[in-house]
């Protein structure tokens, strides 16, 4: 079997992959719990290699995000559920859908899209596959209804607590300005402080979390996105330590044999470089 730029070629090797006595036994082995995580890390080495600007990377990344496509579907069609076609078709059909102003009737063309119309689409397509779940015999609530249910679980957390405060304030639940959300997060860090004092581990817990979702929210209010906020001091983070590595390997010693204050004087040099 040779590669190719046709979309057939990978859903038959996929096919094949999954063929069973015939196929790979890691790849039959799989369900789709267990492909789950792999689907989320290729999801975040795609976000790695544009941060990066690396184009090739960004090129096979793209192509290890859309082989999870297709080892999904391939695994609906085993069951009778859907195929790969019918998530090109509901994905199209959306598309279309929520962009009359570029391929709704002529009049509506160019139009600019009116205010509330996405949200309005989107209920729409909400009621239709509540509709369908019914028609199936499933429960309608699974996924939930409330006006917030629609940010999924498995989102980063910070991402997540973003989302969902963006959406509230689409009716209002929102601050009307940065300042006062500072106070809140004086706020949460005191009773932070009380529940390190208690000892109760669930209160901590509980607490942090209300710092973190508090920080996410002043964020957004100056236009800074915390996810992206945090991963530029995450590569920051790790690009220091290995100043301190390196240096500590040219001197002849090495990070386990270094002390404590070796370690922070190299830091300290590591900063003023950037």
């Amino acid at each position: 079997m040779k590669p190719s730029k046709d979309i057939s070629r990978l859903l038959e090797i996929m096919t094949a992959l999954r063929t069973p006595v015939t196929g790979c036994p890691w790849d039959l082995e799989q369900d789709f719990a267990s492909i789950a995580p792999y689907t989320l890390e290729e999801a975040y080495e795609v976000a790695d290699a544009i941060e990066r600007r690396d184009m090739d990377d960004l090129r096979d990344e793209l192509g290890d995000l859309l082989l999870q496509v297709v080892f999904h579907a391939r695994m609906a069609e085993e069951l009778g559920e859907f195929a790969f076609g019918d998530v090109v078709e509901a994905i199209t059909t959306k598309m279309i859908r929520r962009h009359p102003h570029v391929f709704g009737p002529e009049g509506v063309r160019g139009a600019k899209l009116a205010k509330g119309m996405w949200d309005r689409i989107k209920a729409e397509e909400k009621a239709e596959r509540r509709a369908a779940r019914l028609a199936r015999g499933l429960d309608p609530e699974d996924h939930g209804q409330g006006f917030l249910d629609g940010i999924p679980p498995a989102l980063p957390a910070l991402v997540r607590a973003l989302k969902l405060q963006q959406k509230a304030a689409q009716v209002g639940f929102d601050w009307k300005e940065a300042e006062p959300i500072l106070d809140k997060i004086e706020e949460e860090i005191g009773e932070l402080h009380e529940a390190v004092e208690s000892g109760d581990r669930g209160a901590m817990t509980d607490e942090f979390g209300d710092v973190l979702f508090a920080l996410v929210n002043y964020g957004r209010h100056l236009g800074i996105d915390a996810e992206a906020a945090l991963r530029q001091t995450n590569e920051k983070f790790r690009s220091r330590f290995h100043s301190v590595e390196r240096r500590l390997d040219e001197s002849g010693s090495s990070l386990e044999a270094a002390t404590l204050d070796e370690m922070e004087s190299l830091w300290q040099r590591a900063k003023k470089v950037g």
